[in-house]
């Protein structure tokens, strides 16, 4: 088939063929032998698929007289993005004067006035090409010896690149058989419970009945996402094979390193600076690495932090990646206790450590003496090296600024390598506007990467946690990248690990059993939860887009349902049931984003032109014609079309305040909005929408982090948490009743959801259960009754199976006893402090608009190793743990003097009583720890509280008068009534 013109048509795309890149008068060959019509992108998408001969002829695509298309192709091939990303000239590195620092408006259109949208259609076709080329290569061909030993490495970096590797059924059918045992046996205990009321004491038989029912519930939520647990395991090197073959281009995807601070008085400079050197020094394609630092409290600290950060890098990196030392951020990779020295068979290696230690050393200096500098703000704010103003100045009220550090042309490290890219990204802040916190700030890095590289992967990593493993990204690709699990991932989810906590981990910082148990059992279902760190995402699941397997509902098999639901149930209600059911399903699907991009296969151009409409795009994306283009591009990208020189400009655009008003951003694209605990919902909402998600453990820890590891700061990160969830709860996302429409969210996965969102309201029962004991002990009444040997084997049973339960539990997850069991003691006091006042804080907040927060009054310090976890800071979340404490010593106390008073018959209840005070008081004890501090040094409000509160048990110990008995005795009557009688 030909053209009018004579330019044939490519038998694969259907476009004309072009000319030679040597003359634009020559047709362009791919077979000089059959003169096989190919246009130079299926070539070039044939090359990628190691299909390098004719598929009619089978001789390669050599041009017989001496042009080679395949060399000119090659420049096409070696295009990285880099080059695509051109910055003005007056953007150069390390400048920090205001000229180089964009604040300007963007431009909408382009020259001619009109929306760029030419590329959508460019990328059908490229999805189109690539399957029409599947399908040809399935087709035999004879193909030279030299292709054929390449078809045989092709066939071996075919191979897979994770496995599934599932737990023994050695483990696994014991602890099955063991939760169904315990299930049986609490249906059994709750008939015993109920049916044999305590008549003397019926309020406390009451409560205690209702609490362990709230318990028995809240078990259910968490066992049994555990009944699938599965490992993973990643192999690297076929991924490298596949996607790195010698002699050719890499071919691994670009990642979008997005890191997120705000203050850089709470949160260090040198913190965030070591993350991002440990980012810069990863172990993957330079080309393929970018990343963000968002400074949501625009501080000219962090901006200058990050300018010595980008000239630090010159030397660090290359030092990495010469020596492949880990970890590769130099804080904690020069704070090692190792010999470093060990398998190091370099000469010159102890050399330039030494000298690489002495200039980190010297960086430090400089980055301290710009904290030193920030301590005390200058009355007219801060001036900028050419004498301009600093924009940041009013942190409120600023423009959006963007510098790009590394990245453009002249950025090389010393030993003349390129260097990823670095940007730093501040976004526009007004008064009156809604900004949403870390949320709002990591939608702005969406569009800010997107409008500039628009990798299709994104990993997101607080200010403190740095890269622990340079084969983190590789290990996530091994996912995201393979063609039979990638398609459908939503993120790839890193377990958090932690540095600077003490070897007992006295508060369960490290949270050992969430991450080493319960996400392992949600990655056998629909995947773990997003905890807000340490994460790759798929960019397009972020956009809203479903997955491939989305299952689509057309119009026509709607109205034959509908007519089938009419002719055989004629309800109106149960038609208008159904009915509504499906309009839910679908208004979710417009409302997460547009459609699914695979269905935009099944129409011609026509019907696609109608289809997504630019209005359609724009009340979903916003006013921004380029990152509307980037959305489209499923393997990432920058469009053709962009012009390289408003880059900057059309990024300082979409980090405007105003730029998400009346759009879908934090409602259904990006990080959503609602709730402080942003990673859970957003999580929540990609598998509502059928996505799902993976679990990834490598043996060396991917991703390292601080965490707060004195009582007071652990207890306001729980709060936090447990404020999250809260308002989740009392939100339209709550997993109560949101995502049922479309049936992709698996039952066991919103149980998971589920015990998210209520576990701080189990706070109350808590609290009510732990008070019990004492008050037993103090009344002489009891919550259980005279326990015949029937009851007797069942309270023993329960106790076995849940030993038994537990036992099993750590088995096949290689979790330690000691960590299980400081999860159970901090499962107690977070319970009865940061999650009961999230309940009273969550309501009063979202029923009443009144935001309180629990706030440190207090501050000490100390500089030993492991001082913070003596540090003390008072807050009104230690007072209900306390008053447990104390009223349960007290109880201990009035139940011995009672059963000493009463005979030798008042023993066998009394061990009843203490026994549940002694485990209250046990679960309490690290708190009791905390509260003494250091070598018992007692703050004196502890010691004032402590003794106000024994004073009021004592005194209504007394009023109680537990030593009487109530008899009708005439000695007894006429008895003292004192304690000392």
């Amino acid at each position: 088939m030909m053209m009018e013109s004579g330019i044939p048509l490519c038998s694969t795309c259907g476009e004309p063929v072009g000319f030679s890149s040597s003359s634009s008068d020559e047709v362009f060959v791919a077979c000089p032998n059959c003169n096989y019509p190919l246009c130079r992108s299926c070539l070039e998408e044939e090359i990628r698929e190691d299909r390098e001969s004719c598929l009619r002829c089978g001789e390669p695509y050599v041009h017989a007289g001496g042009k080679d298309p395949l060399k000119d192709l090659e420049s096409v091939q070696h295009v990285t993005m880099a080059s695509r990303l051109q910055y003005d000239q007056d953007d150069g590195v390390h400048a920090r004067n205001l000229s180089n620092l964009s604040m300007t408006e963007s431009e909408l259109n382009d020259v001619s006035g009109n929306p760029i949208w030419k590329n959508r259609v460019q990328s059908w076709k490229e999805k189109k090409i690539k399957k029409t080329a599947d399908k040809k290569a399935l087709k035999k061909s004879q193909v030279p010896l030299e292709q054929q030993m390449e078809a045989k490495e092709s066939q071996e970096a075919g191979k897979p690149f994770s496995a599934i590797i599932p737990i023994s059924r050695n483990k696994l059918t014991p602890y099955r058989a063991v939760i169904i045992l315990r299930l049986i046996i609490l249906g059994l205990f709750f008939h015993y419970r109920i049916t044999n009321p305590v008549d003397s004491a019926y309020g406390l038989w009451l409560t205690s009945v209702i609490c362990e029912v709230w318990f028995a519930f809240s078990w259910v939520l968490d066992q049994f996402p555990k009944w699938s647990p599965i490992c993973r395991e990643t192999y690297i090197d076929t991924l490298s094979a596949r996607y790195e073959m010698e002699g050719e281009s890499c071919m691994l995807a670009s990642v979008d390193f997005f890191v997120s601070t705000v203050d850089p008085l709470k949160e260090p400079p040198l913190v965030t600076a070591n993350t991002v050197l440990s980012i810069l020094a990863v172990d993957y394609p330079v080309e393929k690495v970018s990343c963000y630092v968002s400074d949501d409290g625009a501080a000219m600290l962090t901006f200058e932090a990050m300018a010595e950060t980008a000239e630090f890098a010159t030397k660090w990196v290359p030092f990495c990646k010469k020596y492949l030392i880990e970890p590769r951020a130099p804080e904690f990779y020069f704070s090692q206790k190792f010999d470093y020295l060990k398998d190091k068979v370099q000469p010159s290696f102890v050399k330039e450590r030494r000298a690489m230690k002495r200039d980190y050393e010297e960086y430090k200096v400089r980055i301290n003496a710009l904290v030193a500098k920030a301590q005390k703000t200058p009355e007219d704010g801060w001036v900028m090296q050419d004498g301009t103003p600093w924009p940041g100045n009013n942190t409120r009220d600023h423009p959006g600024m963007i510098q790009v550090f590394l990245g453009h042309s002249g950025a090389h490290d010393i030993e003349g390598n390129e260097l990823p890219r670095l940007v730093y990204v501040s976004r526009e802040k007004r008064p009156g506007y809604q900004h949403h916190k870390k949320a709002g700030a990591m939608n702005a890095l969406v569009r800010v990467s997107a409008v500039l590289t628009n990798a299709p992967y994104i990993l997101n990593l607080d200010c403190d946690h740095y890269v622990n493993n340079s084969k983190a990204v590789r290990e996530a690709m091994c996912f995201m990248m393979d063609p039979q699990v990638g398609p459908h991932l939503c993120y790839v989810q890193f377990p958090q690990r932690f540095d600077g906590i003490d070897r007992s981990d006295r508060y369960a910082n490290r949270n050992i059993v969430f991450f080493d148990v319960n996400m392992k059992g949600l990655d056998g279902i629909q995947g773990p939860v997003y905890v807000g760190t340490g994460c790759v995402f798929n960019r397009q699941a972020l956009y809203g887009y479903g997955p491939p397997s989305l299952p689509t509902l057309p119009k026509s098999s709607f109205c034959s349902w509908c007519c089938c639901c009419c002719c055989c149930c004629p309800s109106k209600n149960a038609s208008k049931d159904k009915n509504e059911s499906f309009k839910d399903s679908r208004r979710e699907d417009l409302n997460a984003a547009i459609f699914n991009l695979k269905e935009i296969d099944n129409y011609d151009e026509y019907e696609r032109s109608m289809l997504i409409s630019q209005m359609s795009f724009e009340k979903s994306f916003g006013l921004s014609s380029v990152f509307i283009e980037s959305t489209l591009m499923e393997n990432g990208g920058l469009p053709e079309s962009v012009n390289s020189s408003t880059l900057i400009k059309e990024a300082i655009h979409v980090i405007s305040c105003g730029y998400e008003e009346k759009t879908e951003w934090g409602k259904e694209i990006g990080w959503i909005y609602g709730s402080v605990t942003e990673d859970i919902l957003t999580g929540f909402k990609m598998h509502c929408r059928g996505w799902r998600s993976i679990y990834c453990m490598p043996l060396r820890p991917a991703f390292k982090g601080s965490a707060p590891i004195n009582l007071s700061d652990r207890l306001h990160q729980v709060l936090r948490w447990a404020l999250g969830s809260v308002e989740i709860f009392l939100s339209r996302h709550c997993p109560l009743w949101y995502g049922y429409g479309g049936g992709r969210l698996k039952w066991l996965q919103r149980l998971a959801y589920i015990n998210t969102i209520v576990y701080p309201f189990t706070s109350l029962p808590l609290i009510a259960y732990c008070s019990l004991p004492a008050i037993c002990l103090l009344t002489g009444k009891f919550i259980i009754p005279t326990l015949s040997n029937v009851a007797s084997m069942l309270f023993l049973g329960l106790f076995i199976s849940i030993i038994l339960t537990s036992v099993l539990e750590l088995r096949w997850s290689g979790v330690g006893v000691e960590d299980w069991w400081r999860n159970e003691q901090f499962w107690v006091i977070g319970g009865v402090s940061a999650h009961l006042f999230a309940v009273f804080q969550g309501f009063l907040k979202m029923l009443a608009g009144v935001d309180t927060n629990f706030t440190v009054t207090a501050k000490a310090s100390d500089d030993a190793e492991f001082g913070e976890l003596y540090v003390f800071k008072w807050t009104t979340l230690l007072i209900p743990p306390t008053t447990l404490i104390v009223l349960n010593m007290v109880g201990v106390v009035a139940g011995f003097s009672d059963a000493l008073n009463s005979g030798y018959e008042a023993w066998g209840p009394l061990f009843g009583k203490v026994f549940f005070s002694l485990w209250v008081i046990l679960h309490l004890y690290p708190f009791l720890k905390g509260l003494m501090g250091r070598q018992n040094r007692t703050p004196t409000i502890v010691v004032l509280w402590s003794v106000l509160l024994a004073s009021v048990f004592s005194l209504l110990w007394v009023k109680i008068d537990p030593f009487i008995s109530n008899t009708d005795d005439s000695s007894g009557s006429q008895g003292c009534n004192s304690i000392d009688c």
